[in-house]
């Protein structure tokens, strides 16, 4: 016991000091896309359909539009354009309250959306109970949200916990581009957690389906079976990026 507490002494205080700083990003973090129409030449050498495992990056008259929602930030669409147009900034706010604010245009500034819903403020404006539900997702998504309950994150300061029975729960965090074999699970989830309830799809599976979008055994992401409060895009999303937009969710940013 000794021991313990001598290191905790001697380590002092771990939590970062995000939101109150901004984070500390590598310098090799994709954040937010940034596309430059001034650069573009319309070539539309970006929007083949062989450069963009995802399918995020699309457009008119070959001048793209990147899809945050699609989009796994590998960076191809940036390595491949000759006019270096498109690139990846260090904005780490990226998610979203509708599924339209996720779409990167040439000229858009960015603009964090506020919360709307007058309701889940009423309800969660000061505490958040999550009840997480892995729909098919490789690992990486949970793993990152996992993060936010230690030390470094510490969530559980603004109210933020995750709650293991759905009974309990103020709302569903999904990962996963919602295989078939766990779409009963889902529903059942949802369905025993108290009204009201909302939704976060976390991760460009939950939101489009990501890498398996397509695919006759996974059912394209949770949209279609359960409408999101919020998106937060990423392959997987940096911590910064989720608790961000939770806490602007919560209306506390």
């Amino acid at each position: 016991m000794l021991k313990a507490l001598k290191g905790r002494f001697e380590q002092g205080f771990r939590t970062g000091k995000f939101p109150d700083a901004p984070p500390m990003l590598s310098d090799r973090f994709p954040g937010r896309p940034v596309l430059e129409a001034a650069r573009c030449t319309g070539c539309g050498a970006c929007m083949r359909t062989e450069v963009c495992p995802s399918g995020a990056v699309a457009g008119k008259d070959g001048r793209p539009e990147i899809d945050t929602g699609k989009c796994i930030f590998c960076g191809a669409c940036a390595e491949i354009c000759p006019e270096k147009a498109i690139g990846f900034s260090q904005e780490y706010r990226m998610a979203a309250m509708t599924r339209r604010a996720l779409v990167v245009r040439p000229g858009e500034p960015y603009i964090p959306e506020r919360p709307t819903n007058r309701e889940f403020l009423r309800f969660c404006g000061r505490s958040l109970k999550i009840r997480q539900v892995s729909a098919g997702g490789c690992g990486a998504c949970e793993l990152d949200f996992n993060v936010l309950g230690t030390l470094a994150w510490d969530m559980g300061r603004f109210g933020i916990q995750i709650v293991a029975s759905p009974r309990h729960a103020d709302c569903i965090l999904v990962t996963g581009p919602v295989s078939r074999n766990m779409l009963v699970a889902l529903k059942k989830t949802y369905d025993a957690a108290p009204r009201p309830v909302w939704v976060i799809a976390s991760g460009a599976c939950a939101i489009s389906g990501g890498l398996y979008a397509g695919s006759p055994e996974c059912l394209g992401g949770v949209e279609e079976i359960l409408k999101p409060d919020l998106y937060v895009p990423g392959c997987p999303p940096h911590p910064a990026t989720l608790l961000e937009g939770m806490l602007r969710l919560m209306n506390r940013r």
